[in-house]
């Protein structure tokens, strides 16, 4: 098992260009280096993981976590590297399965059509339904099929990249895999981590999963046109969220009627503006 989340071994992950059709296994340097023997050593497993010395799994879950997250990151800088020398405004939208992502970014597409150039990656666990679903919006898309893996990783998206080669100047949306946990340990190389949540999942999840909302940059909660028929307490959950993370800004929006995003798109809009004037007066 994986001793950073909990995946599989057995995860493989693939990769499907929406445009070619073009399936491709990703021959990524997964995470997955318990040996599952617990005799002392010290050995060079030749892929960046160096295990030391230990008598008990507990050492050895801190040291295979520290790797692993330190070689992401180094990834991640290498895509955040690419994304500004391109001007490549790239945002990560985690959430729990069902809150409404793709909903919200087909929406997106469609009404920022002709203003703003965007690109999409997938990430699911299985199916290319979502991906469809932005492909027939007429927007670029890449779908990373992570297997019984959980989240996206920094190496996943560098090689979506090269397939999805967005434009300079563009918006990247990555939605990752459905989930509230193992996402926020993941840096990509984004710009911004953006959390969907949703009314639907009731208002204690930014104190449920802390982690994942302190990582946050922007709280989308969706589907408040559902308020009226929920038990949901928009002021609680609005505490919640800033006792968690303080300076994190709150949307309030509805993907299906549209509601608050205009809020979203100008939010979208300055980003972007203000990624070119970044890049331009370095």
């Amino acid at each position: 098992m994986c001793t950073t989340c909990g995946c599989s071994d057995g995860s493989r992950a693939t990769m499907t260009d929406l445009q070619t059709g073009q399936r491709d296994l990703l021959d990524i340097e997964r995470h997955h280096h318990d040996h599952h023997h617990d005799h002392d050593h010290h050995h060079d497993h030749g892929h960046g993981t160096v295990f030391l010395p230990h008598t008990h799994v507990g050492g050895r879950v801190v040291q295979i976590e520290r790797d692993v997250l330190t070689k992401n990151n180094l990834i991640a800088e290498r895509n955040r590297g690419w994304f500004a020398g391109r001007n490549i405004l790239a945002l990560n939208l985690v959430s729990a399965p069902g809150a409404g992502k793709t909903t919200l970014l087909e929406r997106t597409i469609r009404e920022l059509d002709g203003e703003l150039t965007i690109g999409v990656i997938e990430g699911d666990q299985a199916t290319l339904n979502d991906a469809e679903r932005i492909s027939a919006t007429g927007a670029r898309v890449v779908q990373i099929n992570t297997g019984t893996g959980c989240h996206l990783e920094a190496d996943m998206t560098a090689r979506a990249l090269t397939n999805l080669d967005p434009p300079p100047g563009s918006v990247l949306m990555i939605e990752n895999v459905g989930n509230l946990v193992c996402p926020a340990l993941f840096d990509l190389g984004e710009r911004m981590k953006v959390v969907v949540a949703s009314v639907t999942d009731g208002e204690d999840k930014p104190l449920k999963y802390p982690h994942m909302y302190r990582a946050a940059g922007l709280v989308l909660l969706n589907k408040i046109d559902l308020l009226p028929h929920l038990n949901f307490d928009l002021g609680q959950f609005t505490d919640y969220l800033h006792q968690v993370n303080p300076s994190v800004r709150l949307f309030q929006v509805s993907a299906a009627s549209g509601q608050g995003l205009e809020g979203w798109y100008d939010w979208i809009r300055q980003e972007a503006k203000g990624s070119r004037l970044l890049v331009t007066s370095s």
